[in-house]
Formats: C-alpha cells, structure tokens, sequence
C-alpha cells in the first residue's frame, strides 16, 4: 500500500460508502498522507500514510478519542480493539495486514455495536 494507492482507495470510497459524508485532505506530499473521512461532525476515519518510513494508521476517532485503530510498522501491524483503545493488540487478528476498504468492513460492524451513525 502507498500514498498513491491510497487515494485511489479514497475516491472510490466517496463513490460506494455512503455514510461517508466529506473527505477532508488535511496534509500530503509526495511520500504522505493525512486525510478525515467523516461520517458525522465527532465522528471520523483518520488515514495517515508515510511511504518514506512504510507506516500505516487507520483510526476511528468519536469525540475526539480513538474507539479503533490499526496501526503498521514496516512488516507489523497492531490493534487497538474498542473494549481496550490504548492496548496494541498483538494477537493473530490484531497482527493482520488491512487495507482502508477491509477496515471500513470492521468501522461498519463496530458502528453498528455502538448504535452509531
């Protein structure tokens, strides 16, 4: 995955989510990424990509604290479960590679748990 491949991703997710309501490209360069997809004005995906350093960062953000995430360092990947937001989760699920369209799949389960819009 890569900053290009990602706003590829990004355009096409306006296009078939429509809970999505607004994409908001906070910072980009060549080499990364920082963008919102907002689902309600306290609710939002984060997407930070940094080519250069070969990070990934998805996370659910609710007024304004993290419920979701999955975090990629080089060949590792973590999760941060909504029972548990601050603990990495190291185990066989929270070490699977996601790209932004699985991790929406999971946004639309935990979204539903929680009654959110």
């Amino acid at each position: 995955m890569s900053v290009g491949d990602l706003l590829v991703t990004l355009e096409s997710v306006l296009e078939s989510k429509p809970y999505i309501i607004r994409l908001e490209l906070i910072d980009r360069s060549v080499n990364m990424l920082k963008a919102r997809l907002f689902i309600d004005a306290d609710l939002f995906i984060q997407i930070y990509r940094n080519d250069r350093f070969d990070t990934t960062n998805f996370v659910l953000i609710h007024n304004r604290q993290r419920i979701f995430a999955r975090d990629q360092l080089g060949d590792e990947w973590h999760r941060h479960t909504p029972a548990d937001p601050e603990l990495h989760d190291k185990s066989e699920e929270g070490r699977k590679p996601v790209s932004l369209t699985e991790f929406l799949d999971e946004v639309e389960i935990i979204l539903a748990e929680m009654n959110l819009p």
